[in-house]
């Protein structure tokens, strides 16, 4: 072996085994127990949501979840309970989080019916991609009442009794794309960096009362979630590129997974866990090379799909309306295999 290719291989070698290092580092278990806590976890009646729900409620907690839908939550809720989870551990709640009144509401509600709650997932999310020329003032709004102010609002609410107890656990499901601003997601993503600075701030105000704020970065992940998204501009190639890349095997990470290393992060108090490898790498660079790796983002949107220059490209649809071939095809399996499990379609 000359001296080239020893090089390289002690190279792959090394970032193999710094890849294995940190995947035995991201799934070690931690010692807090969720057995008999309270749980309560916003968009929690399908998609990433439900999965924490049903890991929490194998473990013993006592779960409440809350979205918008009461449908939803009821298939949640016979979901849960058809996985052994005793009908009296848990509690679904239908409220706007976007609204602070509602939000009150929703943890006083938890709170007379399971007592203080113990550990808050900030989980719900909106996502319109598309080309920033299609996106309004009403997407950045939209966007941030949803992943800033509501968890904001949560994190308000369930503080005066976890101060009281000294103790708590806040997760905050922000992004990769609240570190790395990521083409035709403006709105997502300035929202999700909202969400990631207001979480790192609490984090260090708060440990000292016993109260550990964990802010979660996912890379693309396989909840099912990609019909209920919003997509703007060319409908159809746009929705395309979103659900085809949130597919890739490799590239994504399944839901179950994901809420096991939260979790995991959960019971170790852990500050930040970015999950999937390609996440982790991107991050990384992107903290080294910041101005580099939006260049390279840059390359990467001239292959997005271009502006919609039709009045109707500025209106949303949901994933959902705007199918056409290739979405439906097997390149996109593994999303709609999730659909199914995770109360999405």
């Amino acid at each position: 072996m000359n001296s080239a290719k020893r090089t390289n291989w002690l190279i792959a070698a090394g970032l193999g085994a710094a890849a294995l290092a940190a995947t035995l580092w991201t799934n070690r278990r931690g010692s807090y127990s969720l057995a008999g806590q309270v749980v309560l976890i916003t968009g929690g009646s399908r998609g990433l949501g439900l999965v924490l729900a049903r890991q929490a409620a194998a473990e013993g907690a006592r779960v409440a979840l809350c979205a918008r839908d009461a449908d939803d939550l009821e298939r949640a809720r016979q979901d849960l309970i058809a996985e052994g989870t005793p009908e009296n551990h848990i509690f679904t709640l239908s409220h706007d989080i976007t609204d602070a009144v509602a939000v009150r509401l929703m943890v006083a509600e938890v709170e007379n019916k399971f007592g203080p709650v113990d550990v808050l997932v900030n989980n719900a999310g909106i996502i319109t991609a598309g080309p920033l020329d299609n996106m309004d003032l009403r997407d950045f709004e939209d966007s941030m009442a949803t992943h800033f102010w509501a968890p904001l609002h949560a994190m308000q609410a369930v503080l005066p009794a976890m101060r009281r107890r000294g103790s708590g656990r806040i997760i905050n499901i922000s992004s990769l794309g609240g570190k790395v601003a990521v083409p035709h997601m403006a709105p997502y993503s300035a929202s999700k960096f909202a969400l990631t600075g207001l979480s790192e701030g609490f984090r260090s105000e708060l440990k000292q009362h016993g109260i550990y704020v964990t802010t979660v970065c996912p890379g693309l992940m396989r909840t099912g979630s990609p019909g209920h998204a919003l997509v703007k501009g060319q409908h159809e190639k746009e929705y395309a590129w979103f659900i085809i890349a949130d597919s890739l095997p490799g590239l994504t990470i399944s839901a179950e997974d994901a809420a096991r290393q939260i979790w995991n992060a959960c019971r170790r108090g852990d500050g930040e866990i970015i999950l999937s490898l390609p996440a982790k790498l991107l991050a990384a660079l992107h903290g080294i090379l910041p101005g580099t790796t939006t260049d390279i983002l840059g390359w990467v949107n001239r292959a997005l799909p271009a502006t919609g220059e039709s009045p109707a490209a500025n209106t949303r649809r949901l994933g959902s309306e705007s199918e056409s071939k290739i979405t439906q095809s097997p390149l996109t399996a593994l999303t709609r295999k999730a659909a199914r499990e995770n109360n999405e379609v």
